[in-house]
């Protein structure tokens, strides 16, 4: 996770919440020891990470994977629209 402490360059995020929110959130970065700030830092962050991960890695399972592989191992022969798409000229 990024530093949580001020830099000589940092980005501000700002943001409105209830007070309902606000309260809880106070309260949970207490319980952590934590300030507000390094609190929603640090679970804003981690979210994102998940978020972008489960966007940008793919997981197979056993069978599909064996497939993936073999695919790569033997491919099928191409298509004549395969050949004719490759020869084509853009």
């Amino acid at each position: 996770m990024p530093s949580t402490t001020p830099a000589a360059e940092s980005a501000r995020i700002n943001l409105r919440t209830s007070p309902e929110a606000k309260a809880l959130i106070e309260r949970a970065a207490a319980i952590m020891g934590s300030t507000v700030s390094s609190f929603m830092l640090q679970n804003a962050y981690e979210a994102a990470s998940r978020v972008v991960t489960q966007q940008e890695v793919i997981t197979l399972s056993d069978r599909d994977r064996d497939a993936f592989l073999d695919a790569l191992d033997n491919p099928p022969e191409p298509t004549p629209a395969l050949i004719a798409l490759m020869r084509a000229r853009t």
